[in-house]
């Protein structure tokens, strides 16, 4: 279903125009966007001490089967990577790109994704969110989100698009592979300007990977152990970001609304205390994220009050919940969009 809040939202161009500097102003005045260098050093820190915790602890265990445990514990820290590099891709851990790309090549080496074909990728998604024809993030091969989508699926997609709400979280559990296989396939066709570096970080990346695995475990634990380390790092990403934009409203081509309001109603963010922060690496403000994606993760918590305060002032929707509720409607929304396959004779009548 394609939701178009435009309507609801209209308001004179003047007006509209000067929103957004007008909220910019006070989040600049509160030192909102000032770098948070200490925060960054720690946060980073940690994740290598946990990283490394994770390598001890899979050295010692040995062949054993406990290594399923490991491989959770891998699949979580390397999440934690996944969400530095994506700081660094926004620019928000350092004030120049020099300093930023570093990070980013380095995490996205750590964690076998190509930095600069998701930066690509993510930015479009920023560029226009929720948007039918150009957001990359909703042109999906087996997922639909509207109707019009859902009726260009055709084979297995057609079939998997049909019960999607369904198979939603069981295609999560292979996320993290098709990032690797979009990274390697980017690196192949030179999709991206640093393809040799990006080519040798993921080989490297491979080699030790599948080096470490296959000669600490016997053949078959070492494939387990791939497959629930796989696994749970693409469902641990797929439900960080899934809450905080699926099931929002869709725009297309004749949607014609302002930065704040394209960003504002097509987010949601998830409530919760410091714990949801950290288990959603700062992605739970997706809202603040998408006005000032340069805003450090840490700022984000104090610039929340400040822009769903201004959003009440101009009559804008701010949409938050908690997180069951979250998925709860996007599987609705998958489950409705879903609906025109499984009910053919009703959707064409």
């Amino acid at each position: 279903m394609t939701a178009s809040p435009v309507s609801e939202t209209q308001q004179p161009e003047s007006r509209r125009g000067s929103d957004f500097a007008e909220l910019s102003r006070s989040i600049k005045s509160e030192g909102l966007l000032h770098r948070r260098h200490t925060y960054y050093a720690v946060r980073i820190a940690t994740n290598f001490a946990l990283l490394a915790a994770a390598v001890a602890g899979f050295v010692l265990l040995g062949d054993s089967w406990w290594q399923v445990i490991t491989a959770v514990v891998f699949g979580l820290v390397l999440t934690q990577f996944a969400f530095v590099g994506h700081d660094a891709g926004h620019r928000q851990i350092f004030q120049n790109r020099k300093g930023n790309d570093v990070v980013g090549y380095a995490h996205g080496a750590i964690t076998g994704i190509s930095y600069q074909w998701w930066v690509s990728k993510h930015n479009r998604h920023h560029a226009n969110p929720n948007h039918e024809d150009e957001d990359p993030d909703i042109d999906i091969l087996v997922l639909a989100f509207t109707d019009r989508q859902a009726t260009t699926k055709s084979g297995v997609a057609h079939f998997i698009t049909k019960y999607q709400a369904f198979l939603f979280f069981p295609l999560l559990l292979v996320e993290a592979i098709m990032l690797r296989i979009a990274s390697v396939q980017a690196v192949v066709t030179k999709d991206i300007k640093t393809f040799r570096l990006e080519g040798a970080l993921l080989l490297v990346h491979t080699a030790v990977y599948l080096a470490a695995v296959f000669t600490v475990l016997s053949p078959l634990k070492a494939l387990v152990f791939i497959a629930v380390h796989q696994g749970v790092m693409g469902v641990y990403l797929g439900c960080s970001f899934a809450p905080n934009h699926k099931g929002m409203p869709i725009l297309g081509k004749d949607d014609a609304v302002d930065f704040l309001r394209k960003q504002v109603l097509t987010s949601r963010n998830i409530t919760g205390g410091r714990w949801v922060d950290y288990l959603f690496g700062g992605l739970n403000y997706q809202i603040e994220h998408h006005l000032f994606p340069n805003m450090p993760r840490a700022n984000l918590r104090r610039a929340q009050p400040i822009v769903q305060e201004f959003c009440a002032r101009q009559g804008i929707p701010y949409v938050h919940c908690g997180i069951f509720a979250s998925y709860r409607q996007v599987l609705s929304h998958l489950h409705s969009v879903g609906a025109s396959l499984r009910t053919p004779a009703l959707a064409s009548s």
